[in-house]
């Protein structure tokens, strides 16, 4: 008796060509992302001494209202749309401008801000972490500021409650202490994703100094006070009082007392 399971079938009626005509054909591939600058023949890699990315919502709001601060770029990716973006950077755009943030003891692209306002898929993360961390731009050293999200978070979050924590690279953790940055460690066994994890990875694999900050909860008075209080010490000439110029038109916004967010030493 034959094996069916091992006998050769017998041979189709249609031809290989006719038979590729009922498969869908592949995806055509997504063009990469890129960076768009002011200039058009940059000297490419910028080489910042520090590159600061935000992600989370105090960072953004914060370095939107920015004075001292020059786009001098724009990350582009093809499938995300540009519809309902207004001219003018707005909170509210989906975009991902680079900004060289003026320092009166440096020139005007030691440091340099990329504003992460659209959502980054998690197939383009790598891609987007290479064009900021190691091919285009080259910085010396990185701040990733995120924030952290419930559902990889090991332990209780309380709604009421501030929390900041840090992770590093190698070369960061070797640098002087006197350099980094005063935080408790990310908790063991809580779990960081997306577009902050991949850059903070990029950072180790290009040995640069990488540190990624990231708070809880995700839009509070104390968060803010506390981002701000952070990039001041980072960056001493930033200009953390203009913070207050909106504040009435953003707090109302997003439904937050303005008194709650006067009571800090940054906006005496």
């Amino acid at each position: 008796m034959e094996d069916v399971l091992t006998e050769n079938p017998p041979p189709s009626r249609f031809f290989q060509e006719d038979l590729n005509n009922f498969a869908s054909p592949p995806p055509e591939p997504l063009p990469s992302p890129f960076i768009v600058f002011s200039n058009p023949k940059p000297e490419l890699p910028l080489k910042p001494s520090l590159l600061i990315i935000a992600l989370s919502s105090p960072s953004l709001y914060i370095f939107h209202t920015l004075p001292s601060k020059t786009l001098i770029g724009t990350l582009i990716i093809p499938e995300l749309p540009f519809s309902g973006n207004t001219v003018e950077p707005s909170l509210q755009d989906k975009s991902c401008n680079i900004y060289s943030l003026s320092d009166n003891n440096n020139n005007n692209n030691s440091v340099l801000l990329v504003s992460v306002q659209l959502p980054v898929p998690p197939e383009r993360s790598n891609l987007v972490s290479r064009l900021l961390v190691g091919q285009d731009i080259v910085p010396a050293r990185v701040i990733i500021l995120d924030s952290i999200q419930s559902r990889n978070f090991r332990g209780r979050l309380s709604p009421d409650e501030a929390l900041a924590a840090k992770l590093e690279t190698s070369s960061e953790k070797k640098a002087a202490a006197t350099s980094r940055l005063s935080l408790d460690y990310f908790p063991s066994g809580s779990v960081i994703d997306g577009l902050s994890a991949s850059l903070l990875s990029r950072c180790q694999l290009k040995n640069i100094r990488g540190t990624l900050v990231v708070s809880w909860p995700e839009f509070d008075p104390s968060v803010v006070r506390f981002v701000g209080a952070l990039l001041k010490s980072i960056v001493p000439s930033l200009d953390i009082k203009s913070v207050d110029k909106d504040l009435e038109k953003y707090s109302s916004r997003t439904g937050l007392k303005r008194d709650a967010w006067l009571d800090s030493d940054l906006y005496t």
